[in-house]
């Protein structure tokens, strides 16, 4: 199962995304880290940032890794994250690490967050969230998380970075039409997860049904076929024991019979 949680920056997705994973026993995406984790590559080795994206590995869990190296905390630093900013809107780049992602979510259960999960990353999600804040609510967020103080600076930084996540070309940040749009202003996260949560349960149990209707159909259907196959059968046992008699009746010398399908 796929849940996806997209969001504008400072909604509180990426805490309520790895605090749902927790909970629910799911593997955790976290989009942001790929891309930070290919700028801090670029930082180091400048070169192509597509062919970077493409070339890099990523191991995503309890640690971030680069090619084996532990990068947890070297990715969270401010120059980083403005590189990853610029390099986010690179479409070569993109295209390189929606491929990483995809290939990870194959394989069991995740909870993943970014911007574009539910849009184009897992457009089959089951579950799909879209959670936002108000702008002031969200520069607070994030000027705690810079260790900035002044938080309307921040808002402004903020108001320029969502027009260009809404207007870019490739991926822009959207709602996807099937989400569940939900405000996390003035809440705690653990109230976010609780409700989360309990909506992941719901899409689980409409899936069971789901999986259990279609398996009542088969044998339902299965056991029709199976009953016309045997008196289809038998039917043609009939037949062929009429055939024999008729045949064997005919005069000496005359006409076999013939089955109409022969």
């Amino acid at each position: 199962m796929v849940v996806a949680i997209d969001g504008p920056a400072g909604a509180g997705k990426s805490t309520a995304a790895k605090l749902l994973a927790r909970e629910l026993g799911f593997s955790f995406l976290d989009s942001g880290a790929l891309y930070r984790a290919v700028a801090l590559s670029l930082t180091r080795q400048p070169g192509s940032a597509a062919e970077r994206a493409r070339d890099v590995r990523i191991e995503l869990g309890d640690r971030v890794l680069l090619d084996g190296e532990d990068v947890s905390a070297a990715i969270r630093t401010p120059q980083v994250s403005e590189a990853a900013s610029r390099i986010a809107s690179d479409p070569g780049v993109r295209a390189a690490l929606v491929k990483k992602q995809r290939d990870m979510l194959q394989q069991g259960d995740w909870v993943g967050e970014g911007r574009d999960i539910g849009t184009v990353v897992a457009p089959h999600a089951e579950l799909k969230i879209f959670l936002t804040a108000s702008p002031e609510a969200r520069a607070r967020r994030r000027a705690m998380d810079l260790g900035q103080a002044d938080w309307r600076v921040v808002m402004k930084d903020q108001a320029l970075r969502d027009q260009q996540d809404s207007e870019r070309e490739h991926s822009p940040l959207r709602a996807a039409p099937d989400s569940i749009e939900l405000d996390s202003t003035d809440r705690p996260v653990e109230d976010v997860v609780r409700q989360i949560a309990g909506l992941v349960r719901e899409a689980k149990s409409r899936r069971g049904e789901g999986e259990a209707g279609g398996a009542a159909g088969a044998r339902s259907g299965g056991q029709a076929g199976g009953g016309a196959g045997a008196r289809s059968g038998r039917g043609r046992e009939a037949g062929g024991e009429g055939a024999g008699a008729r045949g064997g009746g005919a005069p000496p010398g005359g006409a076999p019979f013939e089955s109409p399908d022969a």
